[in-house]
């Protein structure tokens, strides 16, 4: 009769045992499934970088591709004004052509959120102009702009190229 108590107790060993073994067979399977995706969700982020990066880089390569694009008209139409002056056009026509190519560049820089900056009759702004000279006269106040030898341009709040000016100053008595 101890036999029977004791088989049962070693089925009963033996089920436990084979219990924990379950447990621990479903714990690894579990463990290296987690792992998996864990492995996939690393590869794809690694992915996901490495084409973030890549089209970062051509944004930058490419970021100007617009511009270009918008002042090849103007190029061509330059080029035209030169072809019709060695053609012998009249010089009126030829500026003309010039003016309307300027004013195409001037649409374009627009376009591109260039603006002029404001030069002429304005108080001298050191962050806008750059002084190149200084003019005696009584016809404008002292630090007033009265020659823009160069435009400049200002895109959004940043100064591209500030305008040079001439610079108003009173007159030697």
């Amino acid at each position: 009769m101890a036999e029977p108590q004791g088989q049962a107790a070693d089925e009963f060993v033996a089920d436990e045992s084979q219990s924990e073994l379950s447990q621990v067979e479903a714990l690894t399977q579990e463990r290296d499934a987690n792992f998996h995706k864990y492995l996939r969700a690393q590869a794809e982020m690694d992915t996901a970088r490495r084409r973030w990066r890549q089209e970062l880089e051509d944004l930058r390569k490419y970021q100007s591709l617009p511009l270009v694009k918008d002042l090849l008209p103007s190029l061509d139409n330059l080029r035209r004004a030169i072809d019709a002056a060695k053609a012998g056009t009249s010089v009126e026509a030829l500026k003309t052509g010039v003016e309307m190519v300027l004013k195409q560049i001037d649409e374009v820089l627009a376009k591109h959120d260039a603006k002029p900056i404001a030069a002429l009759g304005q108080p001298f702004d050191p962050n806008l102009h750059e002084a190149i000279t200084q003019i005696p006269t009584s016809e404008q106040p002292p630090m007033n702009v009265v020659l823009e030898a160069e435009r400049g341009y200002q895109m959004h709040d940043r100064v591209v190229r500030p305008s040079k000016v001439g610079v108003a100053v009173s007159p030697a008595v």
